[in-house]
């Protein structure tokens, strides 16, 4: 079948069906109502009374964050008794107290005997629904990149989070994963079901650039593939490659034709090097990657996003397949880790959390921690590093002047003990502390 002969993907089908359809399977219903906060400072402001932009959209809220310790992922400068100022959902300035100017009758939020930082970044997480959402969002994650979802529900979370911040993290949505075989996603757009006729599934140059049309029609700020198996599942073997570097290179041709970058699902050291040669954005997972792959990442900029919390979790599984898988690869990957900084190569961490359990991001600072980095470098992976992979290096990553008002707040030191991070004491989205 020459998928070519369809006419384009419809876009009047995309922002109010699609959208209201994901919504609804995102369970953004439920979502509307007031979600229970943590008990916050009297003063303190709560997504409750939020102001509505003449489009509907949610404005920021203003806040003031007084008396902790401030550190900058940036810079690694650490400031006690300080101040940050948050108005209409951007931080308008941030340094000790005294050089601050606080906006008379602003709420407050006391930060005494806290260390503040900007909000986490999860730069690979599947969001699926909004408490999952909301959960990413008090575990710290205040923005993420969506690792594809089954029906778009990533792009109707993305428009929640635009709405009401305090219910989402900022995220970039993915869409559609492009594999192989779609199973039922080939349900999630009437122009994605003639490729159910195709024997041979997405292979062919004609299916994988409709998948990746449909997925930009849709919304998709980036585009998602594979180049092996899944780890997560006993019957795979992350090893087998699904696509030849041919393939990969038609994903990332078409995904930059609209300007979008591609991540790429990978475990094998030829995998790896089949996908950062086509010109992947980032490389996830990528427990084999080699020295040889990692030397051509670093001469491209190419991102590795390891997920070393989701194959830590693997040796925890009940099935023994998965449990020894998850311990020979743990290892490996952190070795891997440990090259690709030591080279130069950019690091974003990310959970891969998905199906409901929402891992901290912190755990993944902790595990990188654990693999060799400085504690500054870890918490990098997380802030700074994040926000360039995702284009937010101006937005996220620092509360500095100008940056988004996100902010969580730490009962202990996470240059000391990066376990901290997995419990933030307060988490502020846009200026709203929750």
């Amino acid at each position: 079948m020459c998928v070519d002969a369809l006419p384009p993907p419809s876009g009047r089908l995309t922002r109010r069906g699609v959208l209201a359809g994901a919504a609804a399977l995102a369970g953004t219903v439920a979502a509307a109502a007031p979600a229970a906060a943590a008990p916050a400072d009297r003063d303190a402001a709560s997504p409750a009374g939020r102001s509505r932009s003449a489009s509907g959209a949610t404005r920021g809220g203003t806040l003031v964050i007084e008396g902790g310790t401030l550190l900058d992922p940036a810079t690694g400068d650490v400031t006690e008794n300080a101040v940050v100022v948050i108005e209409d959902g951007t931080v308008r300035a941030a340094g000790p107290r005294g050089s601050v100017t606080v906006p008379r009758g602003a709420p407050t939020l006391d930060a005494r005997g806290r260390w503040v930082m900007p909000g986490l970044v999860d730069a690979h997480i599947h969001l699926s629904t909004a408490a999952e959402a909301r959960d990413a969002l008090r575990q710290g994650a205040t923005s993420a990149r969506s690792g594809s979802t089954s029906f778009y529900q990533d792009i109707a979370v993305r428009e929640l989070a635009r709405h009401s911040p305090g219910l989402a993290p900022r995220l970039t949505a993915a869409g559609i994963f492009v594999t192989p075989d779609l199973g039922e996603t080939v349900l999630a757009d009437p122009d994605l079901t003639p490729l159910a006729r195709l024997d041979d599934g997405v292979r062919s140059a004609e299916a994988l650039r409709r998948v990746v049309e449909v997925n930009v029609a849709r919304g998709a700020d980036v585009i998602k593939t594979r180049v092996n198996e899944r780890a997560g599942l006993p019957e795979q073997d992350p090893l087998t490659q699904v696509y030849s570097h041919e393939q990969l290179s038609e994903i990332v041709t078409a995904a930059r034709r609209h300007g979008k970058g591609v991540l790429c699902h990978s475990y094998s050291e030829r995998g790896c090097h089949d996908a950062v040669t086509a010109g992947i954005r980032s490389l996830e997972h990528g427990v084999f990657v080699g020295e040889r792959t990692l030397g051509e990442m670093r001469r491209r900029g190419t991102y590795f996003t390891p997920t070393l919390s989701a194959i830590a979790g693997l040796a925890d599984s009940a099935d023994p397949v998965l449990a020894e898988r998850g311990r020979t690869y743990l290892p490996v990957l952190e070795r891997a880790v440990l090259a690709a900084h030591e080279l130069g190569v950019p690091l974003a961490a990310g959970t891969d959390s998905s199906g409901g359990t929402v891992r901290p991001i912190g755990r993944e600072v902790e595990l990188m921690r654990a693999a060799g980095l400085s504690a500054l470098d870890a918490i990098r992976t997380a802030t700074t590093g994040a926000a360039r992979l995702l284009g937010l290096e101006r937005t996220v990553g620092r509360l500095a002047r100008g940056f988004a008002g996100d902010a969580i707040l730490l009962d202990g030191d996470p240059l000391a003990d990066a376990a901290v991070l997995k419990r933030p004491a307060r988490v502020v989205r846009a200026g709203f502390a929750l």
